[in-house]
């Protein structure tokens, strides 16, 4: 299926991103433990950057974690994130001059062209909700205020002298570590008054941070479990196609209908729908012929529902509930009996189709030499005419 093969070659940009962080983050900690192995190259490059680069390919390696997860979301910001990383690691892995490094050179240097190859695959759009917006506005706002507040009352504490020492204390006072190096005056009220707002400000504003962040996180994963969609899926939906049941011919349908076009499968088969999460794909798990599951798909904003399972009688129903709710948007079907054609058009379809008259037509005129019928099923197959 070619959408599955799509994904296959999107997903090992994403596994490469991640062994890319993963080798980061181990070769920086065994420099920064180390203070560096010793190479023929050694004598090019000053130990202060050997361990330098070290500390700091730590951090790119955890900052890489996260483009890796957005790039899994196939968000393009985590495509971009990870386009600028990975310079960033090959030249990094370059200063550290010492064997261990060079898988990581490896790696990185094979990523880039799979990263570049897939660039079309990641076109998903990063909109922060209002409410990630103002975790995060009050996070900055919490750490600037113990930043630069104690640096302005630093006379008050003792072993605060820059802006770095400003920051460094409201980080330990925020986490609630508090090693005791920088401290108020014993006799100033104002510096321990200070330090009482910084820890309730910074401790409050990092829960509500990780709160906000986390939940989603959560949430999808549990909805991905279960085979569910997560509110958050349902709201992008706009303009949207509904496919009603799981049958043959729902594969063919998603990967016919393109990467631009948003849709969501609504089946009551659980392995199935745990199977289609896996792929990223928005499926809920829920009977397609009831009202509460297709008003979450958000069937009042759908452009047209297809109900194309080996059940025509469940697709009528389906459809008649859908008809009900949308009396506007287009309804396609397949029958699978040639009988229950007329029937699903009373049901409340559009358009309807019987995928065994049209293969049978086709086989026949392909068997007497017609031509155009031979024609017609390779443009069906997306094959292409000599």
């Amino acid at each position: 299926m070619r959408w599955i093969d799509r994904w296959e070659t999107a997903r090992a940009s994403v596994l490469l991103t991640f062994a890319v962080a993963i080798l980061s983050i181990i070769v920086g900690l065994v420099h920064i433990s180390t203070g560096g192995v010793d190479s023929g190259f050694v004598m090019y490059v000053p130990e202060a950057v050997r361990r330098a680069v070290g500390f700091t390919g730590t951090l790119t390696g955890f900052t890489m974690l996260g483009s890796a997860y957005a790039l899994k979301q196939r968000y393009r910001v985590g495509w971009y994130a990870t386009a600028v990383l990975l310079p960033v690691t090959v030249i990094q892995g370059l200063l550290q001059v010492s064997p261990f490094a060079l898988p990581l050179v490896m790696v990185s240097v094979l990523s880039v062209p799979a990263l570049i190859y897939n660039r079309e695959r990641f076109d998903r759009r990063f909109s922060p909700s209002p409410t990630q917006l103002a975790a995060g506005v009050a996070l900055v706002t919490a750490l600037s205020y113990g930043t630069f507040g104690s640096f302005a009352l630093r006379e008050e504490f003792d072993g605060i002298a820059t802006i770095s020492d400003a920051f460094y204390y409201t980080i330990v006072t925020a986490s609630t570590v508090g090693y005791g190096d920088i401290t108020p005056v014993p006799t100033s009220e104002l510096g321990k008054l200070f330090s009482i707002s910084v820890l309730l400000i910074n401790v409050a504003a990092f829960a509500v941070a990780l709160g906000v962040l986390l939940t989603p996180t959560i949430e999808a994963q549990l909805s991905k479990a279960l085979g569910k969609m997560t509110d958050s899926q349902f709201n992008l939906l706009n303009e949207h196609v509904l496919i009603l049941g799981y049958g043959d011919l729902t594969e063919p349908i998603i990967e016919n209908l393109g990467e631009n076009t948003q849709f969501a499968v609504i089946t009551k088969d659980e392995s199935v729908s745990r199977r289609l999460a896996d792929q990223d794909i928005p499926v809920l798990t829920a009977d397609p012929s009831d009202e509460q599951p297709l008003q979450r798909a958000g069937i009042v904003d759908a452009k047209a529902a297809i109900a194309a399972t080996e059940n025509d009688a469940q697709d009528a129903l389906a459809i008649l509930t859908a008809r009900q709710l949308n009396p506007e948007f287009e309804i396609l079907a397949a029958a699978m009996q040639r009988e229950n054609v007329a029937k699903l058009r009373h049901a409340g379809a559009d358009r309807v189709i019987s995928p065994s008259e049209i293969g049978g037509r086709l086989l026949a005129n392909s068997a007497i030499g017609k031509r155009d019928a031979e024609d017609a099923s390779r443009q069906l197959l997306g094959e292409e005419l000599e």
